[in-house]
């Protein structure tokens, strides 16, 4: 099993910045990892998502440009780094884990790619 938790979250004012952390804990193998997010009564929507070795990455059209993740395996985290966010990104973001990961696309930014969910973490952004 792979324990996850989020923090970072917070209220941000649009155009400013916010970065979220993820950190990994337990004795599972893990793939690749990403950030998620969902507005209650929605489905979960993937952000943005990387590989184990950090070389390649995969982003929502929502957020290219403005989000970039990052991962350092040796300390087990992972961080979303939300520049310029929008009041459209206040929501519970979720971080989340595989197992094993397919090639790089869409179904990375699939939940159903995902094994193991931390318990989220609130970003509220203000105009």
């Amino acid at each position: 099993q792979i324990q996850l938790a989020e923090s970072g979250g917070g209220s941000v004012q649009a155009g400013g910045s916010l970065r979220l952390s993820c950190t990994a804990s337990g004795y599972a193998s893990r793939d690749c990892m990403a950030w998620f997010r969902q507005v209650p009564g929605k489905e979960r929507e993937g952000v943005a998502a990387i590989s184990y070795g950090g070389a390649r990455t995969k982003y929502a059209d929502s957020v290219k440009g403005r989000f970039t993740i990052s991962q350092d395996n040796d300390k087990n985290r992972m961080w979303l780094q939300m520049n310029t966010p929008r009041p459209a990104d206040t929501v519970m973001y979720y971080c989340a884990a595989a197992r094993e990961c397919g090639p790089v696309g869409e179904g990375w930014l699939s939940i159903y790619e995902y094994d193991f969910w931390g318990p989220g973490t609130q970003v509220a952004v203000s105009s």
